[in-house]
């Protein structure tokens, strides 16, 4: 069981070291991503943390504290600290402890735990104790329907995380039926992944399924897979997107895919206020108000109709101030989709507690191995500066330090020979600073998009790149998300949003879509060597490391 030549070392504060010269790296860091989270991914040792939401997640799927431990005792060269093994019993079996039921009182909920001294903690908890009503017995209280999700929300932040069992509200029926073949004239059928998945999410329609979170890499199809959820559920379905590029691909998808006709799909966003059976939002006009004290005029949205589904696509960019709707209408049914659950504000618990928990989680590297997304190459450029560039960097702020070395001139360089390298491919060059790709797009004679740039003419360009009017095309941070270029198979990448582990996840995405031929893809990042520049990256890097990929470090001198 404990073999010095097992790759893990397991420590009493709740971290865990991974040997990746380990023959049974792969094998262990598959498993560990079920119920631990990536912390550090340096060369030689990487470590992760088993937190309480890594345990609820991987709980909530259906992970035993037993089998957790053993899959520790399996990897780990020495004995499995004590504490860590009864920190796992715990904080696992907290889970479902605290469950909330549906109750004979109108317009009211009831919460219940077998552990009587548990239910007298927390109604007088500070926090939960105002979201409460009568106390029916020891083990039962009641509770508002309209505090379910403000519930589930204290309850989580105190280390109690609700099954949630209470069931939900009958929308609008919508009969719809996926088409064998596409009205663009291509077989189509679900992948085995994706019947699973909206399995997984469904869970034969009772009160345990319906609310959850899907994780795929993208180019799984996890549109397919909100698409074939709408018809699972067959009731009226809103649709939550990152933009309006994003959403009018849910809308050509959805015509695609399914017997709807246009007139039963509505777009809701700056441009166009319609609802229809499906109606496809942006989150931006959501959160859209006149200023920091004007409500939020469209939050009317969740409750002017009589929705049975809400999908929320690339649910770790949720805007935290739609988390206040979305406590409102747990009644609804609640599908997230995304390609990572890592959020830049740390709201992860809210998405757990208010979305619902995470319910599949798709490895990278299996999908690439079954063939459905494209093997993926990334390879770092570490690139030195100039000593002129040098002082400017040693006499710059902090902020202004990312700024210098992101833009390093030197960069360009690179870019061309990276370019003379892929001449017969379609090339996407990304990044974050817009003076800094106006200057690569002219030397390129490519064409830019950026924030500026109307949607019209972003969705012309994206479509001419389709066609291969031209191989290669420059990009801001507007197309980390929901851009579907399948054609594009070579990403370079020149800065990014300081270390943002899920940017790297989507900028990744852009060329992971299926290719005809040997399916490969390449993701190159230039960074400026010894520098924030360097720093970054490296965080940035976690999130692939995670997913299986390993990063090739090149000089460029």
């Amino acid at each position: 069981m404990y073999n010095p030549a097992n790759p893990l070392i397991v420590q009493s504060d709740r971290t865990v070291f991974l040997e990746t010269a380990n023959p049974h790296y792969e094998d262990a860091r598959d498993d560990l991503a079920r119920f631990a989270e990536l912390d550090k991914s340096p060369e030689h040792l990487h470590t992760y943390r088993i937190t309480p939401l890594s345990l609820w997640n991987a709980a909530s799927s259906g992970m035993s504290s037993g089998e957790i431990i053993n899959l520790l005792n399996r990897y780990s060269k020495y004995e499995v600290p004590t504490n860590v093994v009864e920190d796992i019993r715990e904080v696992v079996g907290r889970y479902g402890r605290v469950k909330l039921l549906q109750s004979d009182r109108e317009g009211m909920l009831l919460l219940e735990s077998a552990d009587e001294l548990l239910m007298l903690e927390l109604s007088r908890h500070k926090t939960v104790a105002p979201l409460l009503g009568e106390q029916l017995s020891p083990t039962q209280i009641l509770a508002p329907a309209m505090q379910r999700g403000h519930l589930k929300q204290a309850l989580i932040k105190i280390g109690f995380p609700v099954e949630d069992l209470a069931g939900y509200t009958k929308g609008q029926p919508l009969e719809i039926q996926l088409r064998e073949t596409t009205r663009t004239g291509r077989p189509f059928e679900l992948r085995r992944y994706q019947q699973d998945a909206v399995g997984v999410f469904w869970a034969g329609g009772d009160q345990r399924g319906g609310s959850g979170v899907l994780v795929l890499p993208c180019g799984a199809g996890k549109t397919v897979i909100g698409i074939a959820a709408m018809q699972k559920v067959g009731m009226h379905t809103l649709v939550l997107t990152t933009n309006v590029t994003a959403l009018r691909q849910w809308r050509s998808e959805v015509l695609d895919k399914t017997d709807l006709s246009a007139d039963q799909i509505a777009e809701y966003s700056g441009e166009t206020k319609e609802i229809r059976p499906v109606t496809i939002a942006t989150y931006q006009i959501l959160t859209y108000r006149k200023n920091k004290q004007s409500p939020f005029v469209h939050f009317k949205l969740f409750n002017e109709h009589n929705w049975g589904l809400i999908i929320y696509d690339e649910v770790h960019l949720l805007p935290a101030p739609v988390f206040r709707a979305v406590a409102e209408i747990q009644s609804r049914r609640r599908l997230g989709l995304t390609a990572t659950l890592v959020r830049e504000d740390n709201k992860e618990d809210d998405v757990f507690s208010l979305i619902g928990p995470k319910k599949m989680d798709v490895p990278w590297k299996e999908l690439e191995r079954q063939g459905w997304i494209a093997e993926a190459t990334c390879i770092e450029y570490r690139l030195p500066m100039d000593n002129e560039l040098r002082l400017e960097y040693a006499l710059a702020e902090t902020r202004r330090k990312y700024t210098v070395a992101s833009t390093n001139p030197l960069k360009i360089e690179v870019i061309l020979h990276l370019l003379e390298k892929h001449k017969h491919d379609r090339v996407l060059v990304i990044g974050q600073f817009i003076d800094q790709l106006k200057e690569i797009a002219h030397i390129l004679d490519a064409p830019l998009i950026t924030g500026s740039v109307r949607n019209a003419q972003r969705e012309e360009l994206f479509a001419r790149f389709r066609r291969g009017d031209f191989k290669v095309l420059v990009v801001s941070k507007v197309a980390n998300f929901a851009v579907d270029l399948p054609e594009a198979n070579v990403a370079i990448q020149v800065s990014g949003t300081f270390g943002s582990r899920q940017e790297e996840a989507q900028r990744l995405g852009r060329v992971l879509r299926p290719k005809s031929g040997e399916n490969q893809a390449w993701f190159y990042t230039l960074v400026t060597r010894d520098t924030i520049d360097q720093e970054f990256a490296m965080n940035r890097q976690l999130f692939l490391t995670e997913q299986g990929y390993r990063y090739e470090i090149r000089n460029y001198d």
